[in-house]
């Protein structure tokens, strides 16, 4: 307890009291600044519809690499833990290459909205993948092949039998994926271009109070910040332990 109060409690204390310390007006002049704003709409936006994204395309990549066989699948397996290793400007740099202006695809997203969905999502894939990838790892096949036996469809299989087991890691996942998302930073520097009320996200804006010396505005914005993604964890684990209950 010592030890987790050093790491977590203590400096997530430390913001709150900063930013308190200035009183509510501090509070209310941050979050009525239309850039301000602004920016946390749109990294809370952008998270919450990736999260999604990623509990559904999570989940299948997780079950190609459990259930099935095929040449490169070790390699893909490695490939999926890269956002992880990859240093978050790098992978700024790569998907600029990749998606920015003059890439070999031809998409020129850069300074867009999209931009900050594709980065978002690039650094956030793993979690889902690698917390239910075990979970399916561990399962028997011998309820499914039961069920298939008494006539079940496989998306009835998969509804009544498997889903209900993957519930509680898929929304773990997406716990992370939702917290990642809003907390990035590197891979959005680059290739969403920051752009005041259109690409700039709340990293990047509490960056700018941190800049101006006002880091009683950098710790309240710091503070919605987490408060948002506790209420996301709290209300994914309350989602997904109805639903496994009534699984």
């Amino acid at each position: 307890m010592l030890w987790f109060s050093l790491l977590v409690l203590i400096p997530l204390g430390a913001i709150v009291v900063k930013a308190s310390g200035g009183g509510w007006d501090t509070f209310e002049q941050t979050l009525t600044n239309k850039q301000t704003f602004n920016a946390l709409k749109l990294t809370i936006v952008t998270s919450i519809g990736v999260t999604a994204l990623n509990m559904m395309m999570g989940t299948i990549i997780a079950w190609v690499l459990v259930r099935d066989r095929f040449w490169g699948k070790r390699v893909l397996d490695v490939i999926i833990d890269i956002p992880f290793a990859l240093p978050t400007i790098v992978a700024g740099l790569v998907l600029l290459s990749l998606y920015g202006t003059g890439g070999p695809l031809g998409l020129n997203v850069n300074n867009t909205r999209t931009a900050v969905f594709l980065a978002i999502a690039f650094v956030t894939l793993p979690f889902v993948v690698r917390t239910v990838q075990p979970v399916l790892e561990e399962m028997e096949t011998d309820v499914e092949d039961a069920a298939a036996s008494l006539g079940a469809s496989r998306f009835t299989t998969f509804r009544r039998v498997v889903l209900p087991t993957l519930i509680p890691a898929i929304f773990a996942g997406a716990a992370l994926s939702f917290a990642r998302g809003i907390s990035e930073y590197g891979s959005l520097v680059l290739l969403s271009g920051n752009l005041p009320n259109r690409t700039e996200v709340t990293s990047v804006r509490l960056l700018t109070y941190l800049e101006g010396g006002d880091t009683a505005g950098a710790a309240a914005i710091a503070t919605v910040m987490l408060v948002v993604a506790f209420l996301a964890i709290f209300a994914l684990d309350v989602i997904q332990r109805r639903m496994a209950r009534r699984g």
